[in-house]
């Protein structure tokens, strides 16, 4: 039932990408003379459909519960939320879409082309553990579990080594965060953080089919862990991250230093059982405000580019050896 309906999603997912490529991309192409990118063009789509996906669903879930019970009010003080908008809508139907398929797409094919010349098919969970084909949702479970362990461990290596906290930190300078803050993050953050994500993903052998589905259900949950809402999902809470576990991530008492942010708490994206199980979790508590105190002004209130100028700057002055 559960294969009947992932095929059915499939099958819709295809039939609205075929639309929109032919109705729109297409004579859109056709009239700019680039028609050679037809083909390319025709797979982007994929990621900014699914990108489209996210956003939607992000905003049906989290709206709605920030306008009820809010953490914060900030009625009358200047908002520094509409530059996370942007980063929202940039990284999941614009740049970072298009740079990840620029990057990704000859990374993927070169891949494609070395195993088959080695004759080596990759392996599945599916074919290490037979059984498995049997039980589609407890596969697609293990590939979020395997996946979110990966992504526990890219989050505490982004606090602990100084030029991946300087790219970091274009995320963690926001003030005002809502769920719009999960994408404000440094473009280059970003495109490390995709390779790492896809390149787990194709270690493990997760079915294409499944990858879209699996980046929606874990993109979502971050947009509601970030949330402006006061909610930590009682005992549910120790089992999925909640917005209060990881606003305590982000509290402005975790950048007092190296060993803060080396040695925080809360880094798990999805399950709280991997800081349970490393020490790092910190359950219960206030809501406590956030930010950055080690950041620049412009980091936490600039522009979309202008945080993106200055998070390049701590980057490069951190390479240097710069305090």
């Amino acid at each position: 039932m559960i294969g009947e309906a992932a095929g059915a999603i499939g099958e819709a997912w295809v039939a609205l990408k075929v639309w929109i490529f032919e109705q729109a991309l297409l004579p859109l192409l056709y009239a700019a003379g680039w028609m050679h990118w037809e083909e390319a063009a025709f797979e982007w789509l994929d990621f900014a459909l699914l990108g489209a996906a996210t956003v939607l669903v992000s905003v049906a879930i989290c709206r709605p519960l920030e306008a009820a019970i809010p953490v914060e009010r900030w009625d009358g003080q200047q908002s520094s939320v509409g530059t996370d908008v942007t980063y929202t809508l940039l990284n999941r139907l614009g740049i970072v879409p298009l740079f990840a398929f620029v990057a990704l797409q000859p990374i993927e094919i070169a891949w494609a082309a070395l195993l088959a010349d080695l004759g080596v098919i990759p392996p599945t969970l599916e074919t290490i553990l037979p059984f498995l084909r049997d039980w589609p949702l407890v596969t697609f479970l293990l590939y979020v579990v395997i996946l979110d362990f990966a992504e526990y461990w890219r989050h505490r290596f982004q606090h602990r080594f100084g030029w991946w906290w300087a790219l970091h930190s274009v995320h963690h300078a926001q003030r005002q965060m809502t769920f719009w803050t999960d994408d404000r993050n440094h473009l280059l953050d970003d495109l490390i953080a995709g390779f790492w994500f896809a390149g787990v993903a194709v270690l493990i052998g997760v079915p294409p089919g499944q990858f879209p589905l699996l980046l929606l259900v874990m993109r979502v949950m971050e947009s509601l862990s970030h949330a402006n809402v006061r909610l930590d999902f009682g005992p549910f809470g120790r089992v999925v991250v909640s917005p209060h576990f990881h606003r305590v991530h982000h509290a402005l008492d975790h950048d007092l230093g190296v060993g803060a942010r080396a040695h925080g708490v809360n880094f798990a994206v999805l399950l709280p059982v991997w800081d349970v199980l490393f020490g790092t979790a910190r359950f219960g508590g206030p809501y406590p405000p956030t930010g950055d105190r080690s950041g620049s002004e412009t980091l936490a209130t600039g522009s979309w580019w202008g945080t993106q100028v200055e998070g390049a700057r701590r980057f490069l002055r951190t390479l240097a050896g710069k305090p």
